[in-house]
Parts: structure tokens; C-alpha cells; sequence
């Protein structure tokens, strides 16, 4: 893959649970994190006493987390609601060159700071809630 911009990194929302996906606009930036927990199943009779992990077992999740400035009302408005209703969605995070991860999310934390001299900002951080898919990039 080669470098790409940070602004073709695109989070997608479908605000209203019917797969019309909407860009969550004013994003500055965008992370994703996998993690998988690990089942540890060492024992006495463990080569060398090295640690054995338990294949394919653990419980796997996602994370994303964005922040910005408030920007397109529609998905400002959904965003909101789906944090105070404690709504979980299919959302879609569209990395260029590499693929499309989809799939239900929750969004856990939002939060908004102002600096006296400057702009309204929204952090917010959504955590999987099912299984994920990825479809690579042509």
C-alpha cells in the first residue's frame, strides 16, 4: 500500500439502520484498532516452560475513535442520538488502497471542548458490537 492522504480515511454511518451510509463530516482525525484477547493454556509440561497460547480462542473487538469539528448537521444530529439512546449501528471505515471494515458498532464516549478563542470540537469513540467484516480494495 502505498502513503495516502489521512483525509481519504472516511467513517460512514448508517444513521438510520436502513444501509444508507452517510460520511460523519468535519472528522480531522480517524483511528482503528484491532485486538484479540489471548487465552493462555501454559501447563507443567509446557517446552522449556514457555508460554502456549490457545489458537483461534479470545474474544476479538475493534475500536475507532474520531475527532473534529462540528460540520453537517445530519450526521452531528445522528451521532448525538445514537450516544444518548445507546443505539448500536452499522458503521463503515473506508481506508483507500486497503479496504472497507463494516460492521455494528457502539459509539462510547462523546465528548465536545471549546478553546475561548477558537472552535467547537467532538471527540467520539465506538467500540464493536458483532462480528466485522473487510472487504480489500480493488
Amino acid at each position: 500500500m502505498a502513503a495516502q492522504s489521512g483525509k481519504d480515511m472516511l467513517l460512514k454511518l448508517d444513521s438510520t439502520g436502513s444501509g444508507s451510509f452517510l460520511t460523519v463530516a468535519g472528522l480531522r482525525t480517524r483511528s482503528l484498532a484491532f485486538n484479540a484477547a489471548a487465552i493462555d493454556i501454559t501447563d507443567a509440561e509446557s517446552a522449556g516452560r514457555w508460554r502456549e497460547l490457545l489458537a483461534g480462542a479470545g474474544v476479538k473487538r475493534a475500536s475507532v475513535s474520531g475527532a473534529g469539528i462540528f460540520k453537517d448537521q445530519a450526521s452531528d444530529e445522528a451521532i448525538r442520538a445514537l450516544f444518548f439512546g445507546g443505539t448500536i449501528r452499522d458503521w463503515q471505515l473506508i481506508l483507500p488502497d486497503f479496504g472497507v471494515v463494516a460492521g455494528p458498532f457502539q459509539i462510547t464516549a462523546l465528548e465536545f471542548k471549546g478553546d475561548h478563542a477558537g472552535e467547537v470540537t467532538f471527540d467520539m469513540a465506538l467500540e464493536s458490537a458483532g462480528a466485522l467484516t473487510f472487504t480489500a480494495a480493488n
